[in-house]
């Protein structure tokens, strides 16, 4: 039987305008001497399902995204490849994430399977403020053969989000908005733009960037990721997430 392509390695490294030299030439840069552009061949061709630990952390480096994201599956997903002795679960993109977040991704899922109830946390810098801010929802994602509609739970944040994706093996591409409140500092304002989430072999978690304007028509960027909560999508599940997370 074929392996399956790593089209998530091959997206995130089109995402940075690489080619599979440049790849290579990145990685021996930071310190995996034996990094070739036939070895980033055969990772993205599936014929070699698994790095080495060294040319694992030399991927986490460079492409500044946990190996799980880059479409491999040999750490247990949220941990770091050393794996903090206190079992602590480090979320590269964001910040710290308790252990107890991933308890999700313990629990069996159906491959391909993306309907639940996930937190989604988005980083933004604010120019008038001279600070960078963390939002957080709790979102029902449903899912339509390859299609995903994401809403974000009404008490869950003041805000209200959308996002709509369509996934192509572990990479969900498509469009976010979010209408700020009317109370709040953005005064009601809508924004819009685009993402692109690498999707975790555990089905638990997505990670990437998203792109949209500021208020003053300037192009911004920064971190966005779901995590898996609960993957019922029943109307108990629904009402225990109505509300605004936990402080992560």
């Amino acid at each position: 039987m074929a392996s399956a392509p790593n089209t998530a390695l091959r997206a995130a490294r089109n995402a940075r305008l690489m080619s599979q030299d440049d790849l290579a030439r990145a990685l021996r840069e930071a310190g995996c001497a034996s990094a070739t552009k036939r070895l980033v061949q055969r990772w993205e061709s599936g014929l070699t399902a698994n790095p080495r630990p060294s040319h694992a952390r030399a991927l986490e480096k460079v492409m500044r995204l946990p190996i799980e994201s880059l479409g491999f599956g040999a750490v247990m997903a949220g941990r770091s490849l050393s794996g903090g002795e206190d079992g602590t679960v480090v979320d590269s993109a964001i910040g710290e994430v308790a252990p107890e977040q991933f308890a999700a991704a313990r629990r069996p899922r159906t491959p391909g399977n993306y309907s639940g109830i996930w937190l989604s946390r988005y980083e933004y810098y604010s120019s008038g403020r001279d600070a960078t801010f963390t939002a957080v929802h709790h979102v029902v994602v449903l899912q339509h053969d390859n299609r995903l509609t994401v809403r974000s739970l009404p008490n869950s944040a003041q805000s209200s989000l959308e996002m709509d994706f369509t996934v192509d093996g572990h990479v969900a591409t498509g469009t976010w908005s979010e209408h700020t409140a009317q109370d709040g500092y953005y005064r009601g304002a809508y924004y819009h733009g685009a993402v692109q989430l690498l999707i975790e072999l555990t089905v638990a978690r997505m990670a990437g960037k998203w792109v949209g304007f500021g208020k003053s028509f300037e192009i911004n960027s920064g971190p966005w990721e779901l995590v898996l909560q609960d993957s019922s999508t029943s109307k108990a599940a629904i009402d225990a997430y109505d509300r605004p997370p936990e402080a992560v």
